[in-house]
């Protein structure tokens, strides 16, 4: 090797020692971390309410909602944008009365949800449109809640879902209704609290029992409901039963706002001839009649009703 080229050879041999040297001497590039109540990457794995255990390889991000308190739900989660479409009943928040509507639970428009491509339909467990969909490659989530408990177990498996972080899902969510109709409970006066109360959910008359969400937020208010939870969540009562209990005071859901043809019997009743009687309008039923996010708003509507009528 000549003179010239031993040289050049020393200094490469020089330069890629010094950019070894400058590499390991260099900190390490910060790599990016995922935030610190992030849910974890990954398929994730359900059972929902027809007991079917379900897989999702990604957080769906086009969803359709067949039931009003699941569209309530995922908006209250932060995720009302992923909704492009809904049944007829669901009309909050606002935005969601700008959705195409696609029919309600039992009479869906399967065309025009399947013309939306959703990654996954929402709907209640007593929906009859779950096979069709499903026979269309359509995935179905089915979530009923029905007591308080069911409102946060739904509020946590939507959570999971959708991949919400755990700091904006669903235990925030349930805090909230919770301290609510805490709230609602203590600003009652006392007296309040020995009335007996009868609640019609619709005419029929359908009552919401002991057993109902209805039920258990009257009873977290502190009275007590006529309809007692062996009846059920919602049974259709015969008339003369809500005679013989002649309860304190009535709250009936008048949704339709049809009119309110007196049941047989009804004009016996204390509450009915002392005007003991709450009858909630369009906006206040749909708050009242739904196991979701506005249950705590439902406990205040209630709460006034008993403030004001209870003897």
């Amino acid at each position: 090797m000549t003179g010239h080229a031993t040289v050049r050879a020393l200094l490469r041999a020089a330069c890629a020692l010094a950019l070894s040297v400058a590499g390991l001497a260099s900190p390490a590039r910060a790599q990016p971390q995922a935030p610190a109540n992030a849910p974890a990457p990954g398929p994730q794995d359900l059972v929902d309410g027809r007991g079917r255990a379900l897989r999702f390889a990604e957080p769906p991000r086009r969803i359709v909602s067949l039931l009003p308190s699941l569209t309530e739900s995922v908006c209250a989660l932060g995720e009302c944008a992923r909704l492009v479409g809904v049944d007829r009943y669901s009309n909050f928040p606002e935005s969601v009365r700008r959705l195409p509507q696609l029919g309600g639970g039992i009479d869906p428009n399967i065309e025009a949800i399947a013309a939306l491509r959703p990654d996954v339909v929402l709907l209640a467990v007593s929906s009859r449109a779950s096979d069709r969909l499903e026979s269309l490659g359509i995935r179905v989530v089915a979530l009923e809640p029905k007591t308080h408990a069911d409102v946060r177990r739904v509020l946590r498996q939507l959570g999971a879902l959708l991949r919400v972080p755990e700091a904006d899902g669903a235990e925030r969510v349930w805090r909230v209704i919770d301290a609510g109709v805490s709230a609602a409970a203590q600003s009652l006066p006392a007296r309040a609290h020995r009335a007996r109360v009868y609640f019609e959910v619709s005419r029929g008359p359908y009552a919401a029992g002991e057993s109902s969400f209805i039920g258990e937020t009257l009873q977290r208010l502190g009275v007590r409901n006529v309809v007692p939870a062996s009846l059920g969540p919602f049974p259709r009562l015969n008339p003369e039963f809500v005679v013989r209990a002649d309860p304190d005071v009535l709250m009936i859901g008048n949704r339709s706002m049809q009119a309110m043809v007196p049941y047989p019997g009804w004009q016996t009743l204390r509450a009915i001839r002392a005007q003991r009687l709450c009858v909630f309008g369009p906006e206040e039923s749909d708050v009242v009649v739904r196991p979701g996010p506005r249950m705590a708003e439902a406990a205040r509507i209630m709460a006034r009703c008993l403030a004001e009528k209870a003897p």
